[in-house]
């Protein structure tokens, strides 16, 4: 009788997109200085998860954040907080007077701001890169979680999408949406295959029409190859995955050299900043992912997000035509 009762939880579970009222369940990445409200607002209307990104803002940017975004769009869309930031107490106070559908949250635990945000009715999503902060995070109380791994652009853990993702799943018993490579159709089944719930995209969005980011930054997406990023910080525990540039390769040089933190610092101080707005794709912190290979065009985003599902649904009857072949007799 147990194993039934719980076959039928399974078939009767709801599904994320249905949970959030969204008509994919797909998330947008909240990357630093791109993911801005306009930007979170168009990613909504295409029926995906927008994220404003708020980890360089304080509590009244993060309002006037919230309240564009809110009058661009009338779809739920979700805001990330990065809780180094010395302003995040005051920005979960924020989000939850504005009563934003979703927070997700890096760089730390949630857990003090848990109860209000969830009576505000916003569901809590931290994002993880181990089985140990997916565990530690779930007992805390949030509603789900974004197991990402390492082939993804900015700030990375050392741990696969591949490998993370099931090990997550198997971990803890509430929603997990994974990230890290994930640009097309094929990924995002693989990602369903592997237990996710649902995915979360960035790189495959830098190349959007929409996204506010220099010209130059998204024709370097669009040269990048499969080999052409690379993870720095990893000897100052903060392992970053950029284009393999000028200011890369010499951050890689100090970092072999044994260099000081201090003056690997200098050498990246401002540099994303560089990137998005100046365009400077040599000298700046150009954030993608191992997926940039396959990012061919710039495209509308509704384009991007609908060819998605397009192709989903197309290789899951190839799919079916290659378990086939796997049947025990």
């Amino acid at each position: 009788m147990e194993q039934l009762l719980l076959t039928i939880e399974e078939d009767n579970k709801v599904l994320l997109n249905e949970l959030l009222n969204i008509k994919y369940p797909i998330f947008q990445g909240a990357m630093a200085n791109i993911a801005t409200p306009e930007f979170a607002a168009a990613v909504s209307n295409c029926g995906a998860l927008g994220i404003i990104a708020t980890g360089a803002m304080d509590e009244h940017q993060t309002r006037d954040a919230i309240r564009k975004c809110k009058s661009l769009t009338d779809k739920p869309f979700g805001v990330n907080v990065m809780l180094m930031n010395p302003h995040t107490e005051a920005i979960m106070k924020v989000i939850c007077e504005e009563k934003v559908a979703v927070v997700t949250t890096g760089a730390g635990n949630p857990g003090p701001y848990i109860p209000a945000l969830k009576e505000s009715g916003c569901m809590v999503i931290p994002v993880v890169a181990s089985v140990a902060l997916a565990r530690r995070l779930e007992k805390s109380g949030v509603d789900a979680l974004i197991a990402e791994g390492g082939e993804s652009g900015g700030h990375v853990g050392e741990t696969t999408t591949m490998s993370l993702v099931p090990q997550v799943i198997d971990a803890v018993n509430i929603p997990v949406i994974a990230a890290g490579g994930i640009a097309s159709g094929r990924q995002l089944n693989a990602a369903l295959s592997l237990g996710a719930d649902g995915v979360q995209i960035g790189t495959c969005l830098l190349v959007a029409e929409e996204c506010p980011i220099h010209e130059n930054y998204k024709k370097a997406v669009l040269k990048a190859k499969d080999m052409d990023s690379v993870v720095t910080g990893r000897s100052t525990g903060t392992p970053v995955r950029i284009l393999k540039n000028q200011m890369a390769l010499q951050y890689l040089k100090l970092e072999q050299s044994g260099a000081d933190k201090e003056e690997m610092e200098k050498l990246t101080l401002g540099g994303l900043r560089r990137a998005v707005f100046e365009g400077d794709v040599r000298h700046g912190s150009v954030m993608m992912g191992q997926v940039a290979g396959m990012c061919k065009e710039i495209r509308p985003l509704q384009d991007i997000i609908d060819s998605l599902i397009k192709e989903s649904e197309e290789e899951i009857h190839k799919l079916e035509e290659k378990v086939k072949g796997l049947r025990y007799e």
